[in-house]
């Protein structure tokens, strides 16, 4: 039997590992690959929020480890629970590695399950990294009437949200299903600086998804006046500022079927900020983005200015962000029919 169109393969599969790491070495020795151009981080919430605030300390040192040290800008499109700027990235955006997106958390549990209003999939994305793992958590006002979730269980609770392709949508839709909560997702909000200051006004009972960590950084006053209440935490692990707030995946165990969707909206929450490029970034550009994005996050400017900051930094590398994507989209069909269920009969 006769190897040949094997023998073929292994030769261009060679030839092509050949040819990307002389790639890479030129790129290594050029100093001028981003020189005079400006690379744009992109977030689909409004100024003030914590998604713009991790943009704004990540421009101001990211540039430096790129070769000929871009110019960095912050761009703010809210819009739609993120499809906005997501469309904007994967359709319109250049591809050279001069445009990087926070992307929207949502997105991860939107696409598999619903998919509607995205004209292109996660899959396509250039994956560069995730600022942090850390569990979401569903507030409520200090002067709600309700501070349990078991309270929750008994009375509506108004919660605030960007778009129906949000986590701070799916989080609260889905906690109304599994555990038979009575929250009511009231959508429009530009960011959530926004959904805060409508906190504060009585406008909303609460939120529905966002880092303790970024509360700290963003709503400093309600959270050491304790007028934020949290009520369940959607993630891999607790807070460890809030040891006695419950996670999702504890409330809903010994039910295999709630566990599994639990389960899935807890991966998605780990992705909790991840970052990427828009579809087809040449490799040698995709590793230099990599490699920044890195070292940024392991940078003690860095550190200090998100400590300082009070935002909570345990980043994913870009194997590992693209690895839990991908995990994400491959989830068995049983498992996301029954979370789509549970979005749709929560609406």
């Amino acid at each position: 039997m006769s190897h040949a169109p094997t023998k073929a393969i292994v030769c261009s599969l060679g030839a092509l590992v050949g040819q990307l790491a002389l790639n890479g070495a030129a790129h290594a020795t050029d100093p001028g690959v981003f020189a005079g151009k400006t690379l744009s981080i992109a977030t689909h919430t409004a100024p003030g929020g914590g998604y713009d605030l991790l943009a704004r300390l990540t421009a101001q040192v990211i540039g430096r480890f790129l070769p000929g040290d871009p110019r960095v800008i912050v761009a703010n499109m809210p819009g739609a629970g993120g499809l906005r700027v997501f469309n904007h990235a994967a359709r319109l955006a250049p591809r050279d590695g001069t445009y990087l997106l926070i992307v929207p958390q949502g997105l991860t549990v939107h696409e598999p399950t619903v998919g509607t209003g995205m004209q292109a999939s996660l899959r396509d994305m250039s994956w560069i990294g995730n600022f942090s793992k850390a569990a979401n958590v569903l507030v409520v006002w200090h002067t709600s009437s309700v501070n349990t979730i078991e309270q929750a269980k008994q009375s509506e609770v108004s919660v605030g949200s960007t778009g129906p392709a949000s986590i701070d949508s799916a989080i609260p839709l889905v906690m109304n299903s599994v555990l038979g909560t009575k929250f009511r997702v009231v959508y429009g909000y530009e960011g959530g600086s926004r959904i805060n200051l409508a906190m504060e006004r009585g406008e909303l009972h609460g939120r529905g998804s966002n880092t303790w960590s970024s509360y700290a950084a963003t709503f400093a006053d309600a959270v050491r006046g304790k007028k934020l209440i949290p009520l369940v935490q959607v993630g891999l692990s607790k807070d460890a500022a809030l040891p006695d707030t419950p996670l999702l995946t504890d409330l809903v165990r010994g039910d295999p079927a709630k566990e599994q969707i639990a389960e899935f909206l807890s991966l998605a929450a780990a992705l909790s900020r991840p970052v990427a490029a828009p579809p087809d970034v040449p490799l040698e550009r995709l590793s230099l983005l990599r490699d920044a994005f890195k070292k940024t996050m392991n940078d003690s400017d860095f550190q200090d200015a998100a400590t300082k900051s009070g935002i909570e930094i345990d980043p994913m590398d870009g194997a590992e962000t693209e690895s839990a994507v991908m995990k994400m989209l491959l989830t068995p069909r049983e498992v996301l029919a029954q979370v789509k269920a549970a979005i749709e009969i929560a609406k």
